[in-house]
């Protein structure tokens, strides 16, 4: 099983991206907010998951291996398969999925395009007592950035399909939202994606 790749990244396309390794092109998905951190022409690693099916073999990327790890717990739940386990985690920071299924929050979790009511009570049920431990220290709290956040942010929002100008709007609206220090790139972009989701 391939549990991580590392080279040039070669395309970036709306859910997925190409690292060469070794002169093969490895078509990865990812979430946007993985995306987001990719630049074209740059070296990037990625955390991998391997799922095998009978007519394929596809490769899921990550940031690190805490969202690879949660990813792969995800789909030991009944009715989620990678698809929804990967659309979970381009909702929700990894502690924060902890911390809904810990919890029993269910309107958490029901955030995520695919999860209903009896989706989210099964997740609680099956996963809770294997999810892990709630971080409460740094790796849970957002970082600070500097101002180039907003490029970053209105690149992702363009590579999934938006236009340049409601790009400029979500991150206008997501700047006048923070108040304090600056969260990490892919807490932004998620929210950005929250807001234009409304205006579909």
């Amino acid at each position: 099983m391939i549990a991580s790749v590392r080279g040039v990244v070669a395309a970036i396309a709306t859910d997925s991206a190409v690292i060469e390794v070794g002169g093969v092109g490895l078509q990865v998905q990812c979430a946007p907010a993985t995306l987001a951190g990719l630049r074209a022409g740059a070296e990037a690693r990625l955390s991998t998951s391997m799922v095998v099916r009978e007519d394929s073999l596809t490769l899921y990327g990550f940031a690190d291996d805490d969202e690879k790890h949660l990813f792969e717990l995800l789909q030991t739940a009944s009715g989620v398969g990678p698809r929804l386990a990967q659309a979970v985690l381009a909702v929700h920071q990894p502690e924060v999925v902890r911390r809904a299924v810990s919890s029993g929050d269910i309107a958490t979790l029901t955030r995520v395009p695919g999860i209903g009511k009896k989706g989210a009570e099964r997740l609680v049920l099956e996963l809770r007592d294997r999810i892990g431990a709630v971080s409460t220290g740094p790796d849970g709290v957002a970082g600070s950035l500097s101002g180039g956040w907003q490029e970053q942010v209105r690149q992702g929002v363009v590579a999934l399909g938006w236009s340049a100008q409601q790009a400029d709007q979500a991150v206008a609206a997501v700047a006048e939202s923070i108040d304090g220090e600056v969260p990490a790139v892919p807490v932004l972009l998620r929210q950005a994606i929250r807001l234009l989701g409304r205006t579909r």
